[in-house]
């Protein structure tokens, strides 16, 4: 918690630091950083501090959790060269980039639904041996070309083996599954390198269902996200308001 501070009470950096629970270090390098204005000096060099730099410091501290340090600090930056547009536009941005992770949370959960409800690895998708196929008849079921499948394996979203006497591809059913999660992506025009990362985490879930846990996870960092922006815009009102 910040201390309550009389307007133009003077304070070390010692006093500023504990009050937020940081290194005097910490401080000097936000203010370095531009995170806080510049420091009055005594005239024996010492820095002081006040009410302004407190609120700074407070409005930076609520903005990282929901912003991320580099963009807090940009933000901070913005607002003390007297930028204040340009911080709001670096706002904007990051509240922009909290509702595409959001889309893309319920992309993945509609993709996830869909092929639950399709039953990969059901009978329908196998040809050779338990729950396999090859890229013919599995880019037929997905309604793609061969080729597109051949550009999915490049990108690394599907790993199929090669069949040893023929060298064909051989699509199990983590493959078809990872196929079709794919194509449900690439229909809500998702790029292949934002896809890859998703595939990637239903790999390490081991399938599915295991996978529940993780978007329960997910909603709830994103939600913490959304809130903790809030407390930092809060903050940063109260110091703009204090900065005049």
């Amino acid at each position: 918690m910040g201390q309550n501070l009389q307007t133009g009470e003077r304070l070390r950096p010692v006093d500023l630091a504990r009050g937020h629970g940081l290194s005097t270090q910490a401080v000097r390098n936000y203010e370095e950083a531009g995170i806080l204005p510049a420091a009055d000096r005594t005239p024996h060099g010492y820095r002081t501090y006040t009410s302004l730099h407190a609120g700074a410091l407070r409005a930076f501290l609520a903005l990282v959790p929901g912003h991320g340090h580099s963009t807090a600090t940009s933000i901070m930056r913005a607002v003390n060269q007297g930028s204040v547009d340009e911080a709001f536009h670096l706002i904007d941005e990051s509240h922009a980039q909290l509702l595409d992770d959001r889309r893309t949370l319920h992309a993945v959960e509609s993709a996830l639904h869909d092929l639950e409800r399709s039953g990969v690895g059901s009978e329908a998708t196998v040809v050779s041996g338990p729950g396999a196929t090859f890229i013919g008849p599995l880019a037929q079921q997905l309604g793609i070309r061969p080729a597109t499948l051949r550009k999915w394996e490049r990108a690394g979203l599907v790993s199929p083996r090669r069949d040893l006497q023929t060298g064909y591809r051989v699509y199990d059913e983590a493959d078809v599954r990872d196929a079709r999660l794919a194509h449900q992506l690439r229909r809500g025009g998702y790029l292949l390198e934002q896809i890859a990362p998703l595939i990637a985490q239903v790999r390490a879930a081991g399938g599915l269902e295991p996978l529940e846990a993780a978007l329960r996870d997910w909603h709830g960092r994103l939600s913490t996200r959304g809130r903790a922006m809030l407390t930092g815009a809060a903050e940063l009102e109260t110091y703009l308001r204090e900065r005049g």
